[in-house]
């Protein structure tokens, strides 16, 4: 990691240690939590609720529903409270309290339908489940990049194109200059729960899309915009989202297996928090391959920025005013970094421009 006292003043730097450093001690709460509350079900919860292939599904939400009431107050206390008391969170506690309930529903059906699944296949294969719920749960990972931005997304924002006519053609005609040409650059209304700053891409095929944050469209200058733009058309001129896509899919068939491994009987729907709790471990103990690969992602989309644009101040300027509008890390502890970063951080990123 670089210096950040190159780039940013001492101050800055000790404000953002200031914001993140009891975020961190929350998370890793927060994990601890969660690993305590499915390992504890997993152990010694035996829970009979009709047939199988209701119970599987049920137990699965239940064990979810437990894990995030039990960690309710940590997850409050870190997206709301904190976030209100940095000036942050636009949001009043009711609309907190949706997103929550929102969240919650969407991570009930993302285990019960993969605990369904290892049931109901062991079930019907006793002996050769794991071959054929391997590629399901590939699948299943390539269905859900696929349909997550028109199903998922608008679950929590609105999208609408780039009012700005004027605007928008000049990032198309960046994106034909990218070799990646888009329909709609896509606006979401994130200033309902924050003041912070974002872009980003997502979806594969015919739901691809760039999404810009709102509060960035009120707050950058339109070369730090083609500057952004840029970045995220890098993503997609080297296919990131594939890439990491298909990764996921490799990742989903190795779980498979190794849930094989763990569980005695597969067909005894009561086996759902330990799947959980697996999946849980495994997706810990890969965090680092992720985030490594991640902060890779993003270094080679600073470089095609800076390549397609020729702008370097407007990179710098970017990189700063996106790390003093959402406070970002600017000296983080290095596990901290290695574990949980998925961006370089700014003076890495602004570094590079004169690498």
């Amino acid at each position: 990691m670089r210096s950040p006292d190159r780039f940013f003043s001492a101050e800055q730097v000790e404000q953002s240690r200031r914001y993140h450093r009891p975020l961190y001690v929350a998370q890793a709460i927060d994990l601890v939590l969660g690993l305590l509350v499915l390992g504890l079900l997993a152990a010694f919860a035996d829970w009979r609720i009709g047939p199988w292939w209701l119970a599987a599904p049920l137990l699965a939400a239940i064990a979810v529903a437990v894990s995030a009431f039990v960690r309710l107050p940590v997850v409050f206390w870190s997206g709301y409270v904190n976030e209100h008391r940095w000036g942050f969170s636009t949001q009043s506690v009711a609309a907190w309290a949706g997103d929550f309930f929102r969240k919650l529903l969407v991570a009930c059906v993302f285990a019960a339908i993969p605990v369904l699944g290892v049931v109901g296949l062991a079930h019907a294969l006793p002996s050769w489940w794991p071959v054929v719920a391997a590629p399901l749960a590939a699948l299943f990972v390539l269905v859900v990049g696929f349909l997550a931005p028109v199903v998922l997304e608008p679950l929590f924002n609105r999208f609408e194109p780039l009012a700005d006519e004027e605007l928008a053609a000049e990032l198309r005609v960046l994106a034909v200059r990218a070799g990646v040409p888009v329909r709609d650059v896509l606006v979401a209304d994130a200033s309902r729960r924050t003041t912070k700053v974002n872009a980003y891409v997502s979806g594969l095929g015919s739901t691809r899309r760039v999404v810009l944050f709102d509060t960035l469209l009120r707050r950058a200058a339109r070369p730090e915009l083609e500057l952004v733009l840029a970045h995220e058309l890098g993503h997609r001129r080297a296919r990131h989202v594939v890439k990491g896509t298909v990764l996921g899919m490799l990742g989903a068939v190795a779980g498979t297996f190794v849930v094989w491994a763990v569980l005695d009987d597969p067909r005894d729907p009561t086996v759902a928090p330990l799947v959980l709790f697996v999946a849980m471990v495994l997706e810990l103990l890969t965090l680092p391959f992720w985030t490594s690969l991640s902060r890779r992602f993003e270094r080679e989309a600073d470089r095609f920025s800076l390549d397609l644009t020729h702008d370097r101040d407007a990179f710098v300027t970017v990189h700063r005013e996106l790390a003093t509008a959402n406070l970002s890390d600017l000296d983080p502890p290095r596990i901290v970094y290695r574990i949980l970063f998925t961006h370089p951080t700014a003076p890495e990123r602004i570094a590079s421009a004169f690498a």
